[in-house]
């Protein structure tokens, strides 16, 4: 993409309502745009970013075996009544009516609706279990949303929900879940980290957040130090082995870690000095286990090997990719800017041409736009007239993992500028050596 064409509206000043790191970033390189409190517009650059989250959120869903679907983000309150939870939700939930006086709401998650279509179209134990999941935008009227994306009204969620004859199939769901947790998590560049937590207005019995720890963090976390060095599950796992997905979970959770509402001061206390972890953390991703709580008062039943009819079982499971977006500057960021993981860049280069007009520097540009561009690389290609201070500060703040530099001087003696954004110093080296470097 050449920068002379694309919309990137950057903010050279720091903007008086960004409280944190990351919404102060994603104002000024351009990602987004508030439209109202707690809502934002998805400009070109943070929709790049969005888009490429949801991408390995979905990948992994995918691969754990969960089954994508696509649900309205208007519900029918009649829903919400048989599950019991509309009058209980409390006023986050945005209630209104149609032309026909029919009382709606739009939807803060799904366990109404989707438990609504389950029991629709599955009448037989033989056709569980089931995983269906969709990425879809949601609404919660927060009474005082801040920190940008982190905490906003409108925001994208990836939510899940699975069915299960029983306790023990239904555990197995949300360890398979859990280790797909981890699995998306280290994909996006976060070490995750996942905690016993309050089941809130979700309901349930059994529930887990998936913590990165963030000196901006919304609360106070505390762990076992290991966790910070445990391995993620790798590729290979096999998500239709129960007991493979059961070690995985005994692992992670055989550690002390909790968020502060289920914190136990005595037992962390009981780990040694230099292996506790007190820290701000930041919520990624949460699941829950919560039995028959929907299935029951909604008739969610399904005909049992003893021909006998028995509600399902259920846990539901989200991420939220435009809090990630948030959360993945918090964790990678300088005083230059954003530090994009290479996973999740809007572009993987920044080509920068220092000299718009002059022949050979033009042709060696678009000649190494070519190169990238064919061999699948992401790049914006810097073909304005701003000084080279200016360039430089732009692709510094917008974080893209590697600048890529031609100018008279360089390209006199044959060579280019490539520098990795995450640390490195940078290389004067021939074009062909930089196209390799990058494609690695």
């Amino acid at each position: 993409m050449r920068l002379s064409r694309y919309f990137l509206p950057i903010l050279r000043d720091a903007p008086k309502e960004a409280e944190i790191v990351s919404h102060r970033l994603m104002l000024r390189a351009g990602m987004i745009r508030q439209e109202a409190a707690g809502i934002y517009a998805w400009l070109p650059l943070g929709l790049r970013v969005l888009d490429k989250i949801s991408s390995i959120v979905r990948e992994e869903q995918d691969r754990a075996g969960a089954i994508e679907c696509l649900m309205p983000t208007i519900q029918l309150a009649d829903l919400w009544r048989e599950s019991g939870r509309y009058d209980a939700y409390g006023e986050e939930m945005l209630r209104i009516k149609d032309r026909h006086e029919r009382e709606m709401l739009y939807g803060p998650t799904n366990e109404e609706m989707i438990t609504e279509i389950f029991r629709a179209g599955v009448r037989s134990y033989k056709d569980l279990p089931k995983n269906l999941y969709h990425i879809q935008w949601k609404f919660r009227d927060e009474r005082r949303p801040r920190f940008g994306v982190m905490r906003s009204r409108e925001f994208l969620m990836k939510d899940a929900y699975s069915f299960d004859l029983d306790q023990a199939g239904a555990r197995t769901s949300y360890n398979r879940m859990f280790v797909a947790y981890l699995r998306t998590f280290a994909r996006l560049g976060l070490k995750s980290i996942p905690m016993r937590a309050d089941t809130g207005p979700i309901g349930g019995d059994l529930s887990h957040e998936f913590i990165i720890l963030a000196k901006t963090g919304e609360s106070e976390v505390y762990c076992h130090k290991d966790y910070l060095d445990f391995e993620t599950p790798p590729e290979t796992v096999n998500f239709d082995d129960a007991a493979e997905l059961q070690s995985y979970f005994d692992k992670w959770t055989s550690l002390y870690a909790a968020t502060d509402e289920m914190h136990e001061k005595a037992e962390f206390e009981a780990i040694s000095e230099d292996k506790r972890v007190s820290a701000r953390g930041i919520e990624v991703g949460h699941i829950f286990y919560f039995g028959t709580k929907y299935s029951l008062p909604m008739k969610a039943l399904v005909t049992g090997p003893d021909g006998k009819d028995t509600p399902v079982h259920m846990g539901s499971y989200g991420i939220g990719p435009s809090r990630l977006a948030a959360a993945i500057i918090e964790a990678g960021h300088d005083d230059s800017g954003i530090v994009w993981p290479e996973a999740v860049a809007p572009f993987r280069v920044g080509l920068v041409n220092l000299k718009p007009g002059d022949a050979a520097v033009d042709a060696a540009c678009e000649d190494l736009y070519a190169k990238l561009e064919a061999a699948g690389v992401d790049v914006l290609y810097d073909d304005t007239d701003e000084r080279p201070g200016s360039k430089f500060a732009t692709m510094d703040l917008i974080g893209l993992p590697w600048r890529l530099v031609v100018g008279p001087k360089g390209l006199a003696s044959g060579q280019v500028e490539l520098k990795r954004r995450s640390g490195g110093a940078a290389e004067a080296l021939s074009p062909e050596q930089a196209v390799a470097t990058i494609l690695g």
